[in-house]
């Protein structure tokens, strides 16, 4: 079994899920009491918000390398970004990293195409709708990326930061999230990729009418395997 190296803490709530899915995953194959080898780094989401918000991309840089190298020194032969935006980092840290980074949006394509759907709605931060990094992977596998309006991404984007990043779910903002979601449907979505880690937390598949896709399920997934080859 490979060693996984968890980069966490973005937030802490979904990387909880991470540990548990991987773990559940490793078992699910393997049986008995066997779990996962991995390593967890859990920065601290103070610092990537306040960076987030001044559009600070270097200072962020600079924190996930250096929890991937610790990781690394650490015995880690594969990497996990436990969050999707982190991904917009993905290509820089390419370059001065030379183990595996298992990408969210490379795992996310497989499993909508294995629904044959060719059209979904995108929801997560204002960084993972708004820049290319997600919905270029999307196009590279034949699947076109619709986003809500501008002022539903912003409606989703502070929600994130403003509840569900602090352990805030409420009736209300699910039902705007379904609404949303809907909306979409209406306009050709075939599915919708919950495309923050918190989203899942907050909008499950029976909440809504078109297949939801969990980023969080699906990367621990596409993690459980790495580390299985």
């Amino acid at each position: 079994m490979k060693i996984l190296g968890l980069v966490g803490g973005t937030t802490w709530l979904s990387t909880i899920d991470y540990y548990r899915y991987i773990n559940q995953g490793i078992n699910d194959s393997l049986g008995g009491l066997n779990y996962a080898e991995c390593i967890l780094y859990s920065l601290n989401f103070g610092d990537i918000d306040k960076n987030n918000e001044r559009n600070d991309w270097d200072s962020n840089y600079r924190l996930v390398l250096t929890a991937c190298k610790r990781l690394i020194s650490g015995g880690a032969e594969g990497l996990v970004l436990c969050a999707n935006t982190i991904h917009l980092l993905y290509d820089r840290l390419k370059k001065e990293i030379d183990i595996p980074i298992i990408h969210i949006a490379d795992a996310t394509a497989a499993e909508i195409r294995k629904l044959s759907i060719d059209k979904v709605s995108l929801l997560g931060t204002k960084f993972t709708m708004e820049h290319e990094f997600f919905r270029q992977k999307l196009a590279e596998n034949g699947i076109e990326a619709i986003l809500p309006s501008e002022n539903d991404r912003k409606f989703i984007h502070e929600s994130i930061s403003g509840e569900l990043a602090k352990n805030i779910f409420s009736d209300k903002t699910r039902e705007k999230y379904v609404s949303i979601i809907e909306g979409l449907a209406d306009k050709g979505a075939k599915g919708v990729i919950l495309g923050c880690t918190e989203i899942p937390l907050l909008v499950k598949q029976e909440d809504v009418s078109i297949p939801a896709f969990d980023t969080t399920l699906i990367h621990s997934n596409a993690a459980v395997e790495f580390a299985l080859s």
